[in-house]
């Protein structure tokens, strides 16, 4: 039916007036911008420089503002940032809404440091030329994108001609191969030259607190992460690319409110990342933009997400964080190309399902264990295994009655399917906060009595260390490997712990050992097939848990109860070396510290072991030993593990330390 000649004019009128009042706002928005031009030029430019890309006595703030709400930017204007040097501004109401129109507005100039990309044609020493994209550059490199979309990592020579160069051994995953064991075959650097070795390229991520990422390197191109960002940066020269960002997820709560993000996986052209309020995205290897994105888990019911996906064949795996704020737990696959789900594993079975009748009451409606960290694959028995985390309520199991699979557990699935091949659960009806999840296991082949063997290795929050037959899931070994441990007498011959009794947490609190930040944790452990010795950063803390009841709530934590460290006690950070033949320590060096650091290790095939010491400083020491070579004082925090990889012929080692990548290598 045509419509009426009033009822055209009328909707002609409606039109009009839609387009006038479009008009308006845009100008009212134009003109509250230039309103705030003033008052920022007036108050902030003279430290912030007046496009907001920073000045001789202010960083730059034309990026962050873009992830600050409107109330969080007026406190920081009116209220300052004493610990940065930032002085509080006298602003008016009238002003502060002009003020952020403007601040709104601002752009960063370009890729890294103020860098303005261009189109240009270099020429190659070979012969080749290259057009494309120059993204940055310096006197001596440059990095571009050709119209193909590929990158290329370019040196400048004296002739005015370029080199192209990449990495000849990647670290491709999260933990440099995906069965985990943290080890190279690279000996540039040896227990002769180590104390040879010097910072090449520092790298800073901006607004960032102690960064707990371990770089990727694939192709040459290094990728590092912070919560809801990603940098691609020249593995050699440690200039950016690209960098990915988008707003942090106000109102989150759990660890990835804090910025917590570990990696990202690199497959095909793709680079995959989890974000804060667990989604998982696909971005372009070339310019860093989004291919697709999927969501794992609502976060206004609490679920968050923090560390590497893993890739296999078609397939990215990724886990979710949120187990403190009682979320129910569990893993997924999702198609590379789409980002589809493939399949997914509850480690909380619902009622009826396999392990069920583990879970009395109804804690399993918010059961957590969930699969926070990185699991490891073995391509052999075509097997996946990722952790379990620890069960909630954390600290109360009155609701939660049984076993409560499949927390504090090793899970072996099928990556095709996420069928459950089988399950070790290290600590059932955990109260303690020991969860799995942290370090699920690491794949080597070893004798074993005199027999070639497919182990599984995993050093545990409860204080013990594990062998596995990983085709079976049999347990081989299973031995205490921290001095102070009060909870359980030892692993009897069901594989079950021998709990000692009057250890669970109490309204007057109760003293256990290790403490809730478990006797190791996430940072990474390594394994060397030349000494046959397992690698890991231990504990010797206890804490003191109380008990008491809690009830679930979107927004809140779901502990159910707290815990403190045991003042009687000093803590103590040990690295130690274990046989896993025997199970017993064969070399440990204690640290200089308060136990407050989070670094992990790495094997090499010269004999090193690279390692984050309490104490701040970068370690090299000679892994048959423990005998420090060389050391880099960074004065840092650890909250990362190392890793290395060999660019252009050169072996680099590098670790993120507080908010910067530190990239160290030998003379040239």
């Amino acid at each position: 039916m045509q419509a009426s000649a009033s009822e055209r004019l009328r909707l002609r009128f409606v039109k009009k007036l839609l387009i006038f009042c479009i008009a308006v706002g845009a100008a009212f928005a134009q003109d509250n911008v230039a309103v705030g031009r003033k008052v920022f030029e007036n108050r902030c430019s003279g430290c912030h420089g007046s496009d907001g890309n920073g000045g001789e006595l202010g960083p730059p703030i034309a990026r962050r503002v873009s992830r600050l709400t409107d109330p969080q930017i007026t406190s920081i204007v009116r209220n300052g940032i004493p610990s940065a040097g930032m002085p509080a501004n006298n602003v008016s109401d009238q002003e502060m809404p002009q003020l952020i129109s403007f601040l709104h507005s601002l752009r960063p100039r370009g890729f890294g440091f103020g860098f303005r990309p261009y189109q240009a044609t270099l020429k190659l020493s070979d012969g080749k030329t290259y057009t494309g994209m120059v993204v940055n550059e310096s006197f001596n490199d440059a990095q571009m994108r050709t119209d193909d979309g590929h990158i290329h990592l370019l040196r400048k020579l004296d002739s005015g001609l370029f080199r192209e160069v990449t990495s000849d051994v990647d670290w491709s995953t999260y933990n440099g191969d995906i069965g985990g064991n943290r080890y190279t075959k690279l000996t540039q650097i040896s227990k002769q030259n180590a104390k040879q070795l010097g910072a090449r390229w520092l790298f800073n991520l901006p607004n960032t607190g102690r960064l707990q990422v371990t770089p990727v390197v694939a192709d040459g191109v290094m990728y590092v992460t912070s919560a809801n960002e990603c940098y691609a940066l020249d593995a050699g020269a440690g200039r950016q690319i690209w960098h990915f960002q988008r707003p942090r997820t106000q109102g989150l709560i759990g660890n990835a409110a804090g910025g917590v993000n570990r990696g990202v996986a690199v497959a095909g052209d793709k680079v995959f990342m989890v974000t804060d309020n667990a989604h998982l995205l696909a971005l372009k290897k070339s310019t860093g933009e989004v291919a697709w994105e999927t969501e794992m888990g609502d976060w206004h019911q609490n679920f968050n997400a923090t560390s590497a996906p893993l890739a296999i064949r078609n397939l990215v795996i990724a886990g979710h964080a949120g187990g403190e704020e009682g979320v129910r737990g569990f893993l997924a696959a999702y198609d590379q190309s789409t980002g589809k789900e493939v399949w997914r594993f509850w480690t909380v079975p619902a009622p009826g399902e396999p392990g069920s009748e583990t879970w009395k009451g109804n804690g399993w409606k918010h059961g957590g264990a969930v699969t926070w960290f990185t699991g490891v694959y073995d391509p052999e028995t075509d097997t996946l295994f990722w952790g379990g985390g620890n069960p909630g309520e954390d600290y109360n199991g009155d609701d939660r009655e049984g076993d409560n699979l499949y927390s504090d557990s090793i899970i072996a699935l099928d990556p095709n399917t996420g069928k459950l091949k089988w399950y070790y659960q290290t600590t059932p009806h955990d109260v303690w906060d020991w969860d799995t999840a942290g370090e699920p296991g690491m794949v080597v082949d070893a004798n074993w009595q005199g027999q070639p063997r497919k182990l599984l290795l995993e050093a545990n929050r409860n204080g013990f260390f594990y062998v596995f037959d990983r085709t079976s899931g049999k347990l081989l070994l299973a031995k205490q490997f921290i001095d102070r441990l009060t909870w359980a007498k030892g692993i009897d011959e069901k594989g079950r712990p021998i709990k000692v009794p009057g250890q669970e947490p109490s309204e007057k609190g109760t003293e256990v050992c290790p403490s809730q930040d478990g006797a190791t944790n996430w940072f990474s452990p390594s394994y060397s097939p030349q000494t046959g010795l397992f690698y890991v950063q231990t504990f010797e803390k206890c804490s003191i848990y109380t008990k008491r009841p809690a009830q679930w709530e979107a927004g809140h934590a779901f502990l159910g109860g707290a815990q403190r460290i045991a003042p009687d006690y000093k803590p103590k950070r040990i690295l130690r070396a274990l046989d896993p033949q025997t199970g017993t320590v064969k070399w440990q060096v204690p640290e200089i510290g308060q136990a407050s650091s989070w670094g992990g290790t790495l094997a090499t095939a010269s004999g090193l072991l690279f390692y984050g010491d309490d104490s701040g400083a970068f370690v090299a020491a000679d892994a048959t030993n423990g005998k420090p070579l060389w050391a880099f004082q960074t004065s840092q925090l650890w909250k990362a593990s190392p890793m290395t990889y060999q660019f252009d012929g050169k072996q680099y080692v590098a670790i993120a330390a507080g908010s910067d990548i530190l990239a160290f290598a030998l003379p040239d």
